[in-house]
């Protein structure tokens, strides 16, 4: 069987720094054509491997996720479109596929589309319109990815916010950081926004414009076997691309890394150290080529005293440790970052604009944000919501710092319900008390299956039955 060819990037575009070229296989049993593409594909500066037959491919598909793949429907032992159905994990296609052939059909053509295949290309090949229709399948490929991510992520804050000399400082050492293709671990307390670190740290990176995949290492605890992160593959031709795939070339994120499970850690020491990995199921290694972004509100050194955390992975991802201050550090930036989220209200959800007076901004500019930003735009958000008139008043702030409590961003326990039936009166304070301490811990499940006194499994499954998204709740620190 002919191993899949070994690429070789070529072209201005492929060798910027830190860049990584667009992966295409280019499946075709005829040489000729298999050879005139790749080296076609490798002037525009993408990066190619080659498949001479069905079996080839199939190895190939092992071996890497490729960004797209031209596929030729008639081969001498399996077929395109047999290798399209091979391929489709719950109908749909890890990458777009591009059909090429010089005998195509109507009917093969309309069962390529329907299996999801991107386009149909028929032989004779016209290089201009070949190279045209690949730009297109991964522009269209990147923007399906985005449009999916924005429904993950609508209202997202992409950048750190203040202007503060102390704010400045982080945003210029996150965009030094950037440059450099390393292991990073952010640290900071919940709410201070290490979700909106990572991301402005990917969107500094020269593979700004890969994949950034948010992903909650807590959520992860139940995957004993590992697929979720690092992949599945069964015996037959059944790939399950990890989250370590999905964001090849681009960033992922571990949040609540301290949450890990032990052998997931041992197995992300690994492939970090030795830059490869194996899907759960498999027998080859996967090169490694995404950017690890770890983040933790605990005290992770104290973790590894305990030994409840991997020293190794500790000091493999602490390289280059960036650390989020706390909003009662810079409390001179709360002015802007009232007036930021009551902009943003407004804009995202409609809300009726108002202002806040000087006088409740300097409350809440000497408040001591438990909470975080988190907490305040919390704040804004329910003064705009519940409160009445153009201004926001010291008054208002006065009450509303009351109501809330020794924990202002904590979820308020609704009445007793004596009016309801037991079984709904019993669900509406579980739903009330689980929610209260997800955002108590940051969204970790961890921590609330402890202080729950809850097996994590069983926890799981009441968050499930209750319509606690705890993956949301984490996102939204």
């Amino acid at each position: 069987m002919m191993q899949p060819h070994e690429a070789q990037v070529t072209g201005d575009t492929a060798i910027e720094a830190g860049f990584r070229a667009p992966f295409i296989l280019v499946v075709d049993d005829e040489p000729d054509i298999r050879e005139l593409v790749r080296e076609i594909l490798e002037d525009e500066g993408y990066e190619v491997a080659t498949a001479e037959n069905g079996a080839a491919a199939q190895q190939a598909h092992r071996a890497r996720r490729a960004d797209l793949v031209l596929l030729d429907i008639w081969m001498p032992d399996i077929d395109g479109i047999t290798l399209l159905k091979q391929w489709s994990v719950d109908g749909q296609l890890p990458m777009p596929v591009i059909m090429i052939s010089g005998h195509g059909t109507v009917e093969t053509a309309v069962e390529a589309t329907r299996l999801g295949a991107y386009d149909f290309i028929e032989k004779p090949l016209s290089l201009a319109k070949l190279l045209l229709t690949v730009e297109h399948a991964l522009e269209a490929d990147k923007l399906q990815r985005e449009n999916l991510g924005l429904r993950h992520s609508a209202h997202l804050v992409n950048e750190p916010g203040g202007k503060s000399a102390l704010m400045q400082r982080l945003k210029e050492q996150i965009k030094r950081i950037a440059a450099h293709d390393t292991p990073v671990l952010i640290n900071g307390e919940a709410g201070s926004g290490l979700h909106v670190a990572a991301r402005y740290l990917h969107a500094c990176s020269p593979q700004h414009d890969m994949p950034f995949i948010d992903a909650n290492a807590t959520a992860l605890s139940g995957d004993t076997t590992g697929s979720e992160l690092f992949g599945s593959e069964d015996a037959g031709a059944k790939v399950h691309y990890g989250l370590l795939e999905q964001a090849a070339g681009g960033t992922l994120f571990l949040c609540d890394i301290a949450d890990l499970e032990p052998a997931i850690q041992a197995r992300l020491l690994s492939t970090l150290e030795s830059k490869q990995f194996q899907r759960a199921g498999g027998s080859e290694s996967v090169p490694l080529n995404t950017r690890i972004v770890a983040a933790t509100y605990q005290d992770l050194e104290q973790r590894v005293r305990d030994a409840r955390f991997r020293k190794d992975l500790f000091y493999r991802l602490n390289v280059v440790p960036i650390e989020v201050p706390a909003l009662r550090e810079h409390r001179e930036d709360v002015p802007e970052l009232l007036a930021f989220y009551a902009d943003y209200y407004v804009d995202q959800e409609k809300l009726p604009y108002r202002r806040f007076t000087v006088a409740a901004q300097n409350r809440l500019r000497n408040y001591h944000w438990p909470g975080n930003i988190r907490e305040l735009k919390n704040l804004v958000q329910r003064l705009l919501i519940v409160g009445v008139g153009d201004e926001i008043t010291l008054e208002e702030i006065e009450t509303a710092l009351g109501a809330a409590g020794p924990e202002p961003s904590a979820a308020v326990i609704p009445s007793a319900g004596f009016e309801l039936p037991l079984r709904e009166a019993r669900e509406r304070f579980e739903r009330a008390y689980f929610e209260y301490h997800l955002e108590k811990t940051g969204g970790s499940v961890g921590k609330v299956a402890s202080l729950s006194g809850l097996e994590r499994t069983h926890l799981y499954r009441k968050l499930k039955s209750l319509g606690i998204d705890a993956k949301q709740k984490a996102r939204e620190r």
